[in-house]
């Protein structure tokens, strides 16, 4: 009996078969479905995730097989991810800024350019830690999900308070959980920050960072199928004719909760950086840096507050 893509299942080879060999089937049966260099990298975690082996240990998974279960585990993510669920969901984490998250769906998977964002945060506040004063220094993160940006931060800058901030309570949940599972003392609370009734308290925080909703509903047809159909809605999309909502409202945060020379640092939509710059310039905000990612798109923002 043949399985998709006319490879016999796993459960077939359970004398022969190596984690090698069951890595070469999985690649070959979802390269149709997403091409082979991703259908390779899906494979490769998978049969990490199973196996137990670090892939710089290539050597151990020609010599080590999977016994029958583990076997019919592999197949059974298969199938999920035959049906286009993203990887990440389906293993039930994500690696960011070399830390494992949980992650479903309840909450974003994080991206490597929020690690960008992560690092550019981490190196300038290490450039000004010599200088800055003795005060409690204190980070917030808006609109939280998976708590990777506070839970990154704290990790990297151990000496600073960090809390994060998010409308769902489902998500703060997973946040939870990772901060616990990396050792990492991050506070969390609910809050919405669209609401007139939400604020801050007054010239509390050396830093803000924020990756806000910023997909215009009319691009979501652009998306992955991975995204749009297994991703949070609520943490994607604005609507089309107020795509900068999030980024006024913060920049309005900002006047009120940093402290003088604190730093607001923003991800953003790429085809959005000049008038979020403009945005947080008409506002007063100084040495505001448009800064682009690794592939070359305008994705990140730092500003000072004008205290």
């Amino acid at each position: 009996r043949f399985g998709r893509g006319g490879i016999h299942p796993f459960r077939s080879y359970v004398c022969s078969m190596n984690w090698y060999s069951l890595w070469q089937q999985m690649s070959e049966r979802l390269t149709p479905l997403a091409g082979a260099g991703e259908a390779e990298a899906m494979s490769w975690l998978v049969v990490e995730k199973l196996s137990g082996i670090d892939r710089k240990e290539r050597n151990l998974f020609r010599q080590q097989s999977p016994d029958a279960e583990q076997q019919r585990q592999a197949e059974a993510l298969l199938q999920q991810l035959l049906v286009h669920q993203p990887v990440q969901y389906v293993l039930g984490e994500a690696w960011f800024y070399g830390m494992r998250f949980q992650v479903d769906p309840r909450v974003l998977i994080p991206r490597p350019e929020t690690e960008e964002l992560v690092a550019w945060v981490v190196d300038d506040w290490k450039k000004r830690s010599a200088t800055a004063t003795h005060r409690e220094h204190r980070i917030l993160d808006l609109g939280t999900g998976s708590g990777c940006i506070p839970i990154a931060l704290k990790k990297a800058l151990p000496d600073l308070r960090v809390q994060g901030m998010d409308i769902s309570e489902d998500a703060l949940a997973v946040a939870r959980q990772n901060a616990g599972g990396n050792g990492c003392d991050v506070e969390f609370f609910q809050g919405d920050l669209l609401s007139a009734s939400f604020q801050l308290p007054a010239e509390s925080y050396t830093v803000l960072t924020s990756n806000p909703p910023y997909i215009p509903r009319e691009d979501r047809h652009t998306l992955p199928f991975t995204v749009e159909a297994f991703e949070p809605l609520l943490a994607l999309f604005v609507e089309n004719e107020d795509p900068l909502i999030f980024y006024r409202r913060i920049a309005h945060l900002g006047l009120q909760t940093l402290i003088k020379g604190g730093v607001l640092y923003l991800e953003i939509h790429e085809s959005f950086g000049r008038e979020v710059v403009s945005l947080l310039q008409e506002r007063g905000y100084r040495e505001v840096v448009l800064r682009k990612d690794m592939q070359g798109k305008d994705r990140m923002i730092r500003a000072i507050y004008p205290g």
